[in-house]
């Protein structure tokens, strides 16, 4: 089985962090965030994914390479931003497709039962099915409302008001290689705007998956699922946490800090005596000195924070930044990579 996954955006949302790291192998929990997404797609068959690429695509060769774990690599790349359509013709255009294959946003951390999609777009006989996850606030998205046997009936942009569904679109679409077809080849698309409206009520369907499903694409979100993973709440295979519920990686040195709960400490860091890192995450090569407190907050690697320094919540410090002693980084606050704040 195989499938398509678009991970040639920038991740301005997560700015400080991508700004030379792209989206795709950001750390999450101490891993690549899309080594989440190869380990759900092989537990339900996939061994073969194509990885469309654009914005630093050699940085997410090098960290991912051409196996994981048995799955096959390989990569497309993208001349120029082709939008979420676009790279399915140009998959198809250097024919990479399978006949049937699975197409999912880089950027969305879910477990929906991908073998009851597959299931589902068998029984229909569907061009595409799209997985619909149901949301409390339909307000930042659009509703995609379905027909009594399943088919899609519109898709409607966010709009105020009441909607007449509260499923939305989630990233996870089933389809059959005729639907790359009707794509123009070498132009930018989008599968929301250009590709599905043509299709609905004519071979368009919806899947109502359950389960977690959580788009990491704000520093709030890329949190929160970190937290959600250390909890246990999607399925991983993470090394156990402390009694805190937190991941301290190899050649980390905490002694005398307290670390949690729910925080991540990457490798090789030094974190001081009497410092308090508070659900928060510090990527590799981070030193942080004595009585610090950080909390609800980003650091980025080889990041470094003097003592007595505060990081408060929300704020977002970008790799090789520096923080003086005795300084304060506001909530909510940006530190753009190798910036010093004094």
């Amino acid at each position: 089985m195989q499938a398509l996954v678009l991970a040639g955006g920038e991740g301005t949302r997560l700015r400080p962090l991508t700004a030379d790291v792209p989206k795709p192998v950001l750390p999450l929990a101490g891993r690549p965030f899309l080594g989440f997404m190869l380990d759900w797609l092989g537990r339900h068959g996939v061994d073969d994914v194509l990885l469309s690429c654009g914005f630093l695509s050699d940085a997410v060769e090098e960290a991912l390479g051409d196996d994981w774990r048995g799955i096959r690599l390989r990569y497309v790349r993208e001349r120029e931003p082709l939008g979420t359509g676009g790279p399915l013709r140009l998959a198809y255009d250097e024919g990479l497709l399978d006949e049937r294959l699975y197409m999912l946003n880089g950027d969305v951390l879910c477990d929906f039962d991908l073998t009851a999609q597959r299931e589902r777009h068998a029984e229909t006989g569907a061009l595409a099915t799209i997985a619909l996850t149901a949301v409390e606030d339909t307000s930042s998205y659009g509703v995609v409302p379905t027909a009594p046997d399943g088919q899609v009936e519109a898709f409607l942009e966010k709009r105020p008001g009441p909607a007449p569904t509260n499923r939305v679109n989630a990233g996870c679409y089933l389809l059959e290689r005729e639907v790359a077809e009707r794509i123009p080849s070498g132009a930018a698309a989008s599968m929301e705007h250009d590709v599905f409206p043509s299709l609905c009520m004519n071979g368009l369907y919806g899947f109502h998956a359950e389960g977690y499903w959580m788009d990491i694409g704000t520093p709030e979100r890329y949190l929160e699922a970190t937290w959600d993973l250390l909890e246990g709440r999607i399925a991983s295979d993470l090394p156990e946490r402390d009694a805190g519920g937190s991941l301290v990686g190899e050649g980390s040195v905490v002694e005398g800090a307290r670390i949690g709960p729910k925080a991540v400490v990457g490798e090789r860091c030094v974190v001081g005596a009497g410092t308090v890192v508070d659900h928060a995450v510090l990527h590799d090569g981070v030193t942080v000195g004595e009585r610090c407190a950080l909390e609800r907050c980003i650091v980025a690697r080889d990041v470094r924070i003097e003592d007595g320094a505060r990081v408060e919540a929300g704020a977002v410090i970008g790799a090789g930044a520096v923080v003086a002693a005795g300084a304060t980084v506001g909530a909510g606050a940006r530190v753009e990579p190798g910036e010093r704040v004094g």
